[in-house]
């Protein structure tokens, strides 16, 4: 990663070129160390270079400990993505472990110029850029107006000329950690052949992510994880997409760059096409010994028109639908996704694996990583925490079958099914032992399933449906300014979220101290007594 230079070095350099402290113009040498500050990255290229070594270091220290896993939110603007970074520094102190994920789910039903449409590739391939492009934006700027308000303790310190107060500001504007973090992005299948791959993480890649993830989908049949028809390809289309993306990375001088392998094939139970076998044991003979076929007999004939395969020894019709498409087997999406895993890290260079789920379960993850990693022994995996599970009632559904099992409990002792969702359930024993579970789950999962990164993929889309309608409800309602006020209000007070002084949150303060740079006493400021804001100066 790259070093900033500190206040002091950055002093010396420049009086070295001004002794008088003044540049030609009458700029102050402090205030061009200010913005050389304020601008730790001169490109977002940098940026992706930087994150990149940023999650090289976090795998590296994720394998020493599982403990150390990262996390991440999907944000759907740049504004999301910076108050997820400042929660995160409030509670933590810094952004260490925490990244930013970039859904094409919620590009497809957020940011899509068409309307809100669901996740099946329908969104243009530059939107997924340009919201990486803003969400950098957004965090460098919640970097300048942070550093924008240290430097005003310096500027306060030294009008009192008190020198203990000057050395604590210099030392805080070195010591200060940015809120840039690394972002995965999502670029769904591909969108195209590997060339169009290619391009397009390219476009992604300057806009500054250091990570792709991508997965196995035919492009022009992608649909989201968590819905049926998913339509899979060959094990050697999708490593010629890893490559692609790799090579990408390389032109970019983004050595570090990370590739996320997405393997839907647990939950998807077609395929476009049938490879091609050089010999028995390649990539294609394994992908098609999956296929489901039926024998081709004297009272099943070959047909005009029809495929047939040899496979052990005798020939075998590959069942197909009337839209062309080849159905696996029953049951052999499990194989399937240990074999693609085993591929995509061995032969396409993935750094990291996702394996879509339908439920949220730790022993079914587990069983899969166990076996990847008897071919790779350091396979690591990105997580969805997805939306579309129902936690409560599946965490619920595993307690009460384990405490069946175990014969803690009988059948009627709870019921089954979606009863348990009820909210009579909330405060019994078998809701308090489903909750632990939930605040254990991704720390489980980390340490018995091999997952680096727990993410939720829409958690911002949700949220934001959740607190527009509490906030509606209580407004149009009885409550009117009541609830705006005891909603929102009061609570980013008394949690100190910055963005309650929402005139300095967008650099109403920064575009002051800019123009004093350059005005001195003749700017016009909107700071002043007047400022609203300053009902909400700090106690």
């Amino acid at each position: 990663m790259s070093q900033r230079k500190s206040y002091a070095e950055l002093n010396t350099e420049l009086r070295a070129r001004f002794p008088n402290g003044v540049a030609p113009g009458g700029v102050s040498v402090d205030d061009i160390i200010q913005l050389r500050l304020q601008n730790s990255f001169d490109t977002h290229l940098d940026i992706a270079r930087d994150m990149a070594s940023v999650m090289r270091a976090d795998m590296a220290a994720y394998d020493a400990d599982s403990s150390k896993f990262t996390q991440s939110l999907g944000c759907w603007s740049g504004f999301h993505a910076q108050q997820m970074i400042k929660a995160v520094k409030r509670l933590r102190g810094t952004t260490k472990g925490s990244y930013v994920y970039l859904s094409g789910w919620m590009v497809a039903g957020l940011r899509n110029r068409f309307g809100h449409l669901p996740d099946q590739s329908m969104h243009e391939k530059t939107a997924v850029a340009d919201l990486i492009e803003e969400i950098y934006v957004s965090l460098r700027q919640a970097d300048e107006v942070a550093i924008n308000d240290l430097f005003k303790d310096l500027k306060a310190a030294r009008e009192k000329d008190d020198a203990a107060a000057e050395a604590k500001a210099i030392a805080a504007i070195d010591s200060f950690e940015t809120h840039v973090v690394p972002i995965i992005a999502d670029i769904d299948a591909g969108f195209g052949n590997e060339h169009a791959t290619y391009l397009l993480a390219k476009e992604l890649i300057k806009a500054g992510a250091c990570c792709l993830q991508i997965e196995n989908q035919v492009s022009d049949a992608k649909q989201c994880g968590h819905q049926d028809g998913k339509v899979t390809v060959p094990r050697e289309d999708f490593i010629e997409k890893l490559r692609a993306c790799r090579l990408a990375f390389e032109e970019l001088g983004v050595e570090d760059g990370v590739i996320v392998a997405r393997t839907d094939s647990l939950g998807a139970g077609l395929t476009q096409k049938v490879p091609v076998s050089a010999h028995p044991g390649d990539l294609a003979s394994d992908y098609i010994k999956w296929l489901k076929t039926e024998p081709i007999t004297n009272d099943n004939p070959i047909r005009d028109g029809e495929l047939a395969l040899y496979q052990n020894g005798t020939f075998v019709r590959p069942l197909r639908l009337p839209n062309g498409l080849f159905p696996f087997k029953d049951g052999t999406g499990k194989a399937r996704v240990i074999e693609d895993c085993i591929a995509n890290l061995t032969l396409g260079g993935a750094d990291l694996l996702w394996i879509e789920t339908d439920t949220p379960n730790v022993d079914e993850i587990a069983s899969m990583v166990n076996d990847i990693r008897k071919a790779v022994p350091n396979a690591k995996l990105t997580y969805n925490n997805s939306p579309s599970f129902n936690w409560t009632l599946n965490l619920r559904k595993q307690v009460r079958a384990q405490w069946i099992a175990e014969g803690k409990i009988k059948d009627a002792d709870y019921p089954g099914d979606n009863a348990l969702m009820g909210a009579a359930f909330d405060d019994t024993e078998l809701g308090r032992e489903a909750d632990d579970r939930l605040k254990r789950f991704q720390t489980d999962i980390s340490a018995r399933a091999g997952v680096f990164h727990n993410l939720i993929t829409l958690p911002t889309f949700h949220l934001t449906a959740k607190s527009v309608d509490e906030l509606s409800r209580g407004y149009f309602g009885e409550d009117k300014m009541l609830a705006y006020v005891a909603t929102v209000q009061r609570e980013e007070i008394r949690r100190n979220v910055s963005a309650v002084k929402h005139q300095h949150e967008v650099g109403s303060d920064l575009g002051d101290s800019f123009k004093e740079m350059v005005a001195g006493e003749r700017a016009l400021k909107a700071g002043g007594h007047a400022n609203t804001m300053n009902q909400f100066a700090a106690e």
